[in-house]
């Protein structure tokens, strides 16, 4: 018996650029401070200023040091509560505009698109594909789309699972990868060679296969799992 959630509306020219439009929002291609940078997801969702925490009189004069909403030397659950606080407004922000995106049909066309693709390579539905384009930028706004695929119906608990792995893998990487790890290809050597000797993009591609490479080696230990649990509870049957 199929899915209700997977039959999905009619498919329509509108539901493919909505799709389009959510691609590029999430992407993080157009992440500028540009006028463009109001169509990404990223730039749109901002950051908070900076509050004083300290003040050092020098022999340059006055310098001050800056620090998040957050504070600084925080730990327990007070600082555990402070950091979820920051994670608000980004998980708000993704799932208000999914319901916009999914209102327009970009879901619809997601599924009819990726599932072909997404199936074989993962066992999970196209359905994910916003989900999983957010979540290379941002992890939180990957988990909460997932979480929303999960209680609507689109994901089962296995499907959520192997997707939850695929994300766990090298999180947010277009964000992390270029804010952080990108520095590594500036370094030299003391006689001016490369101390990295790949590429960003060589390194960029073997990111994204181990993420499939994970998914697809959690499905196998579920796969194993599953049959253990299943022999499990015939042997309590016959028991019984």
């Amino acid at each position: 018996m199929s899915n209700p959630a997977d039959q999905g509306r009619k498919v329509t020219v509108g539901s493919y650029i909505a799709l389009a439009f959510a691609i590029i929002f999430f992407s993080g291609a157009l992440q500028s401070n540009q006028w463009y940078g109001v169509f990404d997801f990223t730039t749109l969702n901002g950051s908070f200023g900076s509050l004083v925490h300290s003040v050092n009189e020098t022999a340059d004069g006055v310098q001050t040091a800056s620090t998040s909403m957050r504070g600084k030397g925080g730990s327990g659950a007070r600082d555990g509560f402070m950091f979820a606080l920051t994670l608000i407004p980004t998980v708000m922000f993704a799932l208000g505009m999914i319901n916009v995106l999914e209102h327009y049909g970009a879901l619809d066309a997601a599924r009819k698109l990726l599932t072909p693709l997404l199936r074989p390579l993962m066992g999970i539905p196209g359905s994910t594909g916003l989900a999983l384009i957010a979540s290379l930028q941002s992890t939180d706004a990957g988990a909460a789309m997932t979480r929303q695929l999960k209680d609507e119906g689109h994901l089962t608990k296995r499907e959520a699972d192997v997707f939850t792995m695929f994300q766990f893998s090298a999180g947010a990487t277009i964000v992390n990868f270029f804010s952080s790890g990108a520095v590594l290809f500036t370094l030299s050597n003391m006689d001016g060679t490369p101390a990295v000797t790949s590429s960003i993009g060589l390194a960029v591609i073997v990111m994204f296969a181990f993420k499939f490479v994970g998914a697809n080696l959690f499905r196998v230990y579920l796969n194993m799992t599953e049959g253990k649990a299943d022999k499990n509870e015939a042997l309590q049957t016959e028991k019984a």
